[in-house]
């Protein structure tokens, strides 16, 4: 194809950076172009041309020889909590469903201060960047001991991530019918203040915005109907998104019904928490009702296969999700819960775990009239590149942004490179090197660039000293455990 050019990025001309002669460029563009021996030409923070490495400069500022690499647009996360990585593998909730999990964890979290906010943060995104992801949304809904959201957001900054805060909250403990221990709830005039506040101090709607904000009560079963209904017209006053967890499992559905004598999404309706400003995280019980909802209003979500499976919880039915239009996209979910973030390997359970639904809950019949599982001859729930979309054009959708989420002239400099020469690859990138990235084993991003700025430089942790950090995080872990 012809060389992509676009005269919107004349910004001041400060830095230009050359993605040059790519082995493979998976764009996600519209026509869902993939390129060979191309080249991607960025100047500050935009893709200012992308095409065949011969017709594009071969000099900036910049330039990373992609000669044997594969690129892909920078991965969206749509779901994570990232203090939870204080909390991994933690002994007695291991081997625990949701709501036994949480009722382990809520008296530890209680114990969370400033500090352990910036730290588990940048660890959180540390790990993300180093998988090839470039945006991440956070949902923080406990702020003990003077804990802030902007502890979060600092964090970003330094670490040079692209964020999408989100103020989560719980105002009703276990005194009014509600999941949380009393002590870890806040009063709902002093939420909705601080997330007003956290808005207008720190929300950005620009093209290319590097930090935003979301309001985001944290489920059914720990903030009242009236905070809900009354962060919706707040987040639509401001116009910012809307996000909390729904239909997560079978105590969620049950909880629902019994408190309110309402399904998750006719509860979330009731409410006014469908829509297309609103995305939720989980819906691993959204029945068929729920789905026909969520699509009409192009309402999202944030899908978690590793969490999803870590606690039990079930397998959501993606694949039909996505055919009734459902925008839908990934998540790597609290640290606690899946005990990783790795973006790729998400994308790789989403693929995975599409494939086993399909297998357990489809009947076929044979010939000779057996009912059987699986078929040889259908279509898979779930290709490599249906994944790869889920985890970039996919998220990218659910957060509401236009900016970020494929390779296109106009769009934000965010991408991944994957080193093709690498063990993981090996038998794999030499049939087909996108598809690799699903079917092989989960590889770190050789480079990742976050508008423009390269974050991850050979496999390394550019922005900060990424030994320092494990050890800051390590000891505030250990510290908050025996606090407990």
């Amino acid at each position: 194809p012809s060389p992509q050019s676009n005269s919107s990025c004349k910004i001041m001309a400060m830095t230009t950076l050359l993605i040059h002669n790519a082995h493979t460029i998976a764009t996600l563009n519209d026509a869902g172009d993939e390129l060979s021996n191309a080249s991607i030409y960025v100047r500050n923070n935009c893709i200012e041309a992308i095409g065949p490495a011969h017709a594009l400069p071969s000099t900036a500022d910049r330039v990373i020889n992609a000669e044997h690499h594969v690129v892909i647009p920078g991965m969206v996360n749509t779901h994570h909590h990232m203090s939870q990585s204080l909390t991994r593998a933690i002994p007695g909730v291991q081997n625990a469903e949701l709501f036994s999990w949480l009722r382990g964890l809520y008296p530890i979290w209680a114990g969370l201060q400033p500090d352990m906010i910036h730290a588990s943060t940048q660890t959180a995104m540390a790990e993300l960047l180093l998988s090839g992801c470039t945006t991440s949304s956070d949902h923080l809904y406990i702020y003990p001991n003077g804990v802030k959201l902007d502890d979060c957001i600092h964090a970003a900054r330094e670490i040079g991530m692209r964020f999408v805060a989100t103020r989560g909250s719980m105002s009703v403990g276990q005194s009014k019918g509600g999941l949380p221990p009393d002590r870890v709830v806040e009063q709902e005039d002093a939420i909705l203040k601080d997330t007003q506040r956290l808005i207008t101090q720190f929300h950005d709607a620009s093209h290319g915005a590097m930090t935003q904000v979301a309001v985001a009560p944290c489920s059914p079963f720990s903030v009242s109907q009236d905070l809900m209904r009354l962060s919706a017209e707040m987040a639509r006053h401001y116009g910012v998104r809307l996000h909390t967890h729904l239909a997560e499992n079978d105590h969620d559905i049950a909880y629902s019904l019994e408190k309110f004598n309402r399904t998750p999404t006719q509860y979330a309706e009731d409410l006014g928490w469908l829509g297309d400003d609103v995305w939720h995280a989980h819906c691993v019980k959204l029945d068929d009702e729920g789905i026909s909802l969520f699509a009409a209003t192009r309402t999202g979500i944030a899908h978690c296969p590793c969490s999803n499976m870590r606690l039990a919880s079930g397998i959501a039915p993606i694949r039909k999700m996505i055919e009734a239009g459902v925008p839908v996209g990934l998540g790597v979910d609290g640290s606690a819960s899946n005990d990783a973030a790795h973006m790729l390997n998400e994308a790789r359970q989403a693929m995975l775990l599409a494939r086993l639904r399909k297998s357990l809950e489809t009947p076929q019949v044979s010939s000779d009239g057996r009912t059987v599982y699986g078929c040889d001859t259908a279509p898979m729930e779930m290709t490599a590149r249906d994944a790869l979309r889920l985890a970039t054009r996919g998220g990218a959708e659910v957060l509401g942004r236009k900016d970020i989420g494929q390779l296109s002239v106009g769009y934000c400099a965010d991408m991944a490179l994957f080193d093709l020469r690498s063990l993981s690859f090996a038998g794999g990138a030499v049939h087909d090197a996108i598809g690799s990235l699903m079917l092989c084993a989960s590889a770190p991003a050789s480079y990742t660039i976050v508008n423009g700025r390269v974050v991850v430089s050979e496999g390394q942790l550019a922005t900060l000293d990424l030994g320092r950090v494990i050890e800051r995080h390590n000891q505030f872990a250990k510290q908050l455990a025996l606090g407990h």
